[in-house]
């Protein structure tokens, strides 16, 4: 209920946002409206719901009503009546009306199979919820990979910058006889390699943008940036293995795993009622009326022969299987097998999370420490540009050095930008992991925005 009124509530937030995302609140109510991956997991939700009652139905009361309609003719027709005479070309009706109610005393296999029905509805919701999660994720992994894209984009663009000026200084110098051509063709070697990385970022740029195109259905305009400063703070609790105990308790796919496990398990019990016997008991209340047509029976056409009055039937049926060809037998053994295979996808799944929730606290833990050390390797190779660009000036560096060293720049820069993203990112993988991301961790991060 929590869900449907959140999604509710999101989508007549998005009525009224304008045409792109500003950040990632936005793009978010955008995906809860629009996304048609949780679209088609609600629509199989609510399909697998409707096996409950269709299950619960045969444990409840079938009323039919019968209307039937009968015509014999022939020699066939001359038995019915006295004094019907010799019967030549006629023919006789009979008309059956009835209702009937039909009520299931003991079924097992029925029982069963309502609570298998039930298991699997509460699988799908968890699975519907593990969907509803995602999206959590998706949308931010879309967002911060289009702001990590634009800060790569940045770099690259500042260090073809910086290569085409080392580049026409290598070039002034060379026309003045103070540097050697060797120093030309390596800046300008650097210098196209660079313009090529800026038009392959540029390219990425736009396809991954058009990844969150997909998610939530609108166009992508200019989105807020990570501010500079991030919160260092270890996850709390700072004990994995806590953080695995909340998974093992509220992870979703972990959870639909178990309840798919109890479904097979009903399964089995159901096959197994096969061989038992099954109680009802009918009541039905009909008349059947008879007439001829067109013959010499009776008096004239449409002569009454017989006009049964209404009566009523009760009973009692105790049906008891004795064999049906090993058909419930190997039922039996097929719903076992499932029953197994479902354990295995419990216990594979039970170790894929245990696994993603420790990866996503060392994630978290190793990732802290190399943003801190990205920022400090991007001050350093600063300062190696800069003392380098110098040298070169006064003579005592090369051009290669001098090229080297705006390289190193760049690929510090873009780690240190492409950590700084996944560290917010891996935080909200952590919360997956454990199955307790909830809009108020979108909010969280919304607000590292600027």
């Amino acid at each position: 209920m929590r869900l449907k009124l959140l999604t509710l509530a999101l989508t007549l937030a998005a009525v009224s946002l304008p045409s792109h995302g500003e950040d990632l609140l936005d793009a978010y109510r955008q995906a809860r409206a629009n996304d048609p991956v949780l679209a088609q997991a609600d629509a199989t939700r609510l399909a697998v719901h409707e096996g409950v009652p269709q299950a619960r139905a045969l444990l409840l009361p079938q009323i039919n009503g019968t209307l039937g309609l009968t015509q014999s003719s022939g020699s066939s027709s001359q038995n019915v009546g006295e004094g019907s005479g010799d019967g030549g070309g006629g023919h006789i009706r009979q008309r059956n009306m009835s209702v009937e109610l039909d009520q299931t005393i003991l079924n097992l296999a029925d029982i069963a199979n309502l609570q298998a029905a039930h298991s699997t509805a509460d699988a799908q919701q968890q699975t519907y919820d593990a969907a509803a999660q995602q999206l959590f994720v998706r949308v931010a992994t879309a967002y911060f990979t289009i702001l990590n894209d634009e800060e790569q984009l940045k770099y690259a663009k500042a260090n073809e910058e910086a290569y085409r000026v080392t580049y026409d200084q290598a070039e002034q110098q060379f026309k003045v006889g103070i540097a050697a051509v060797t120093d030309v063709y390596q800046a300008k070697s650097y210098y196209e390699a660079a313009k090529a990385q800026t038009i392959s970022q540029q390219n990425t740029l736009d396809n991954d943008r058009q990844a969150l195109t997909v998610i939530t259905g609108q166009p992508v305009g200019e989105l807020k940036t990570l501010r500079a400063e991030l919160p260092m703070d270890a996850p709390v609790p700072s004990d994995p293995q806590q953080w695995v105990d909340s998974a093992m308790k509220n992870n979703p796919t972990l959870l639909s795993a178990q309840l798919s496990v109890d479904a097979a398990e009903h399964s089995v019990n159901a096959a197994r009622a096969g061989h038992l016997p099954t109680i009802s008991a009918s009541l039905s209340r009909g008349k059947t009326s008879t007439w001829a047509e067109n013959g010499s029976f009776g008096n004239g056409n449409g002569s009454t022969l017989g006009n049964g009055r209404w009566g009523n039937t009760i009973g009692v049926t105790l049906s008891v299987p004795i064999f049906a060809g090993g058909a419930t037998q190997s039922k039996v053994r097929q719903s076992i097998y499932q029953r197994d295979e479902a354990q295995d996808s419990l216990e594979l799944t039970r170790r894929q999370t245990v696994q993603d929730t420790i990866n996503d606290y060392n994630s978290v833990v190793a990732g802290i420490s190399e943003v801190k050390s990205g920022k400090a390797a991007v001050e350093s190779a600063q300062e190696a540009v800069d003392a380098t660009k110098a040298g070169f000036q006064v003579g005592t560096q090369i051009m290669l050095n001098v090229l080297t060293a705006i390289q190193t720049l760049t690929q510090n820069q873009s780690t240190y930008a492409t950590a700084r993203h996944q560290l917010v990112l891996n935080r909200l993988l952590l919360r997956q992991s454990a199955g307790t991301i909830d809009y108020k961790d979108m909010e969280y991060v919304n607000s590292l925005l600027q």
